[in-house]
């Protein structure tokens, strides 16, 4: 079994900054890409970003150049550094990771619980 756990979320002003953190736990063989998700009241879940196993990463255009994703592959954790907030990034924030687990099987459906992140402008 394995399982995302995120922390870092909070209430802050618009031009403030939070850091996401996302830890992975349990069996598995290898810890793939991973990503960060957001979702705000009454909208539909969205890409924030990703990273691959290689630190190789991706943006959505809604966050270039605000947000960082880094991971710590010794720590299976995965970061979201968010920078110059403003209130439309107020959503619950939630962790995604593909695993290779023991027995070499590909799963990429695992998420975490999900931390809210509130912008007050």
């Amino acid at each position: 079994q394995v399982q995302l756990v995120e922390s870092g979320g909070g209430l802050v002003q618009a031009g403030g900054s939070l850091r996401l953190s996302c830890a992975a736990s349990g069996s598995m063989f290898r810890l793939n890409a991973m990503a960060w998700y957001r979702q705000a009241p009454g909208k539909q879940r969205e890409l924030v970003a990703t990273i691959t196993s290689g630190s190789s990463t991706n943006y959505a255009d809604s966050v270039k150049g605000r947000f960082t994703i880094s991971r710590d592959n010794a720590k299976n954790t995965v970061y979201l550094q968010m920078n110059s907030l403003k209130p439309e990034d107020t959503a619950v924030y939630y962790c995604h990771a593909a695993v290779t687990l023991l027995g070499l099987i590909y799963d990429d459906n695992y998420w975490g619980q999900g931390t809210q992140v509130t912008v007050s402008s």
